[in-house]
C-alpha cells in the first residue's frame, strides 16, 4: 500500500469539515484586462476563448441554477452535502463594486453553501472588494478562499507569456488576502516555455515563504488558434517530454512546505481544438505516475523545505 506522500486536497477537506465535501463551479459571462484593453487584448498567449471555464454549465444560467443543478447532480451520484460555490471562469473579482457583491450574495443562498472560492488575477485584488468578502464570511460563518493565478514566479516569462502582471503583483494580492484571514491558492504552470528546473525550485520556495494555503499545479495546453497555438505552428515552441514535467512536478513537491495542501498534480484540457494536451496521456494516468515516482524515489512533500528562519544560522547550532 502507497503511503501519502503530499498533503490531497480530498482528504484535507474530509478532514476539515467532517465529510466529502465537492465544488460547484459557477461560470459568469466575463473577460479580465488583458482581454478588454485595460492591459492589452487577446489575454495570456496560451488562454483560450472561455477563459477555463470549458468544464462549466452555460453563463446564461443564474447562479442559483448552475448551483441547484450541479449540486442535485452531486447529492444523487455521492450522497454528497456539503458544498462550495465555485467561481471557476475569467477573472471574477473583475467587475465594478455591486456586481461583485451581487454575485457573491448568490452564491451565498443555499444552506448546504459552506465556503466559497474566488478565481481570479493578482492585478485584480482590491481592499473595498476584501472587506465585502469578509462581512460576508463573519455574517455567514461562511469559509472563503481566492485562487490566484500566478502560472510561474519568474517575471520575464509572465511578460513573454503576456501575463500582464509581474510577481510583485501577486506578492502585494496574497499579503491583502492573508491580512484578513482568507485561504490563498496559488495556480502554477511548470512547463512554460523558457522556466527551468530553477524556477520550478522558485516557485515552490516564493510559495512557501509567503504562506500559500493551496497550490495548484496545470501541464500547459495549446489551443488551436490561440498566439501560443500559432507560435507552436510555426515551431516557436519547445516543450518538455512527459518524464521531464514529472520530474519537475515531483521536484516542486519536494521544496513545498509540507503544511501547503496540493490541490492538484496535473490539469486538463478542454476536448478538442488543441495541438497538445498532456502528452496526449490520461490526466490521472499522469497523476498516478507522478505518486509512482515519489514511491521509487522513496521521497516526499517538504523534504527540501530547509531554506528558511535563516537557514545559513541553523549550522551554527543556534
Amino acid at each position: 500500500m502507497m503511503i501519502t506522500r503530499y498533503r490531497v486536497y480530498s482528504d484535507h477537506l474530509q478532514q476539515k469539515f467532517g465529510e466529502k465535501v465537492y465544488k460547484l463551479p459557477i461560470n459568469l459571462p466575463g473577460t479580465c484586462p488583458n482581454r478588454d484593453g485595460t492591459l492589452g487584448t487577446g489575454g495570456c498567449i496560451f488562454c483560450d476563448a472561455e477563459g477555463a471555464g470549458f468544464e462549466c454549465l452555460p453563463n446564461t444560467l443564474s447562479i442559483e441554477k448552475q448551483i441547484e443543478k450541479n449540486k442535485n447532480f452531486f447529492k444523487k451520484r455521492f450522497n454528497a452535502r456539503k458544498f462550495i460555490s465555485y467561481f471557476q471562469a475569467f477573472t471574477n473579482t473583475y467587475m465594478c463594486l455591486d456586481e461583485f457583491k451581487d454575485n457573491i450574495q448568490a452564491a451565498a443562498k443555499d444552506p448546504d453553501i459552506i465556503g466559497i472560492s474566488i478565481s481570479t488575477r493578482p492585478d485584480c485584488i482590491n481592499d473595498l472588494y476584501l472587506d465585502f468578502l469578509l462581512e460576508i464570511k463573519e455574517q455567514k460563518g461562511l469559509n472563503i478562499n481566492i485562487e490566484l493565478g500566478l502560472q510561474t514566479v519568474n517575471y520575464h516569462t509572465l511578460s513573454r507569456v503576456n501575463r500582464g502582471h509581474t510577481l510583485a503583483e501577486f506578492i502585494d494580492a496574497l499579503l491583502r488576502i492573508k491580512a484578513r484571514g482568507f485561504e490563498s491558492v496559488a495556480h502554477v504552470i511548470l512547463n512554460l516555455p523558457g522556466d527551468d528546473m530553477l524556477d520550478v525550485i522558485e516557485n515552490a520556495k516564493i510559495i512557501s515563504a509567503l504562506g500559500v494555503n493551496y497550490v495548484k499545479l496545470h501541464s500547459l495546453y495549446i489551443v488551436k488558434g490561440t498566439k501560443l497555438g500559432n507560435m507552436f505552428e510555426q515551431g516557436l515552441v519547445e516543450l518538455i517530454s512527459l518524464d521531464q514535467y514529472i520530474e519537475r512536478v515531483v521536484t516542486f513537491i519536494e521544496y513545498l512546505d509540507p503544511k501547503i495542501v496540493i490541490q492538484r498534480l496535473v490539469g486538463k484540457g478542454p476536448q478538442g481544438n488543441l495541438h497538445f494536451c498532456n502528452w496526449s496521456t490520461s490526466w490521472w494516468k499522469i497523476k498516478r505516475r507522478i505518486e509512482e515516482v515519489l514511491e521509487e524515489k522513496d521521497t516526499y512533500q517538504g523534504r527540501k523545505f530547509n531554506y528558511l528562519n535563516g537557514k545559513v544560522l541553523k549550522v551554527k547550532n543556534i
